[in-house]
């Protein structure tokens, strides 16, 4: 069952707007952003946030990239 996480995710600031979730599954710890959809694990449950908040990071740049080809 999602919990809300012990450990403060406000030193985390891609995580601000972020309804964080975590749970325990096959001896991981599992962080779920609830408002992107995106999850990431770790052994511990700070690992975890700490995982969701740089791959959050990566969504959310990922989301505002321009599809425009001027990289070619």
């Amino acid at each position: 069952m999602p919990t809300e996480p012990e450990i403060d995710t406000s030193e985390y600031p891609v995580l601000e707007d972020a309804d964080v979730t975590v749970r325990l599954e096959n001896g991981l710890y599992i962080a779920d952003d609830e408002v992107t959809g995106v999850s990431s694990q770790g052994p511990s449950e700070e690992a975890a946030i700490a995982n969701l908040a740089e791959t959050v990071a990566t969504y959310t740049d990922g989301q505002s990239d321009d599809t425009g080809d001027d990289w070619l």
